[in-house]
């Protein structure tokens, strides 16, 4: 697949394929990306055990609301 230069320069050369129902999607990979995800997660005030907590627990209450 290529891509045209200006998405390129937009958006970088390296990306993630996800296959979806009706064809794939590219998501774009960050030049650096644990510093995008410390840039994501800037604003978040829990620990990652309370995230993780958290995270189990939405996954076993899901559909019961």
């Amino acid at each position: 697949m290529t891509l045209p230069q200006e998405l390129r320069e937009q958006y970088g050369d390296q990306f993630h394929i996800v296959d979806v129902d009706d064809g794939v999607k590219l998501i774009p990979v960050a030049d650096d990306p644990l510093a995008a995800l410390r840039e994501e997660f800037a604003d978040v005030d829990a620990s990652v055990a309370e995230l993780r907590r958290d995270a189990r627990g939405s996954v076993g209450n899901h559909g019961e609301e």
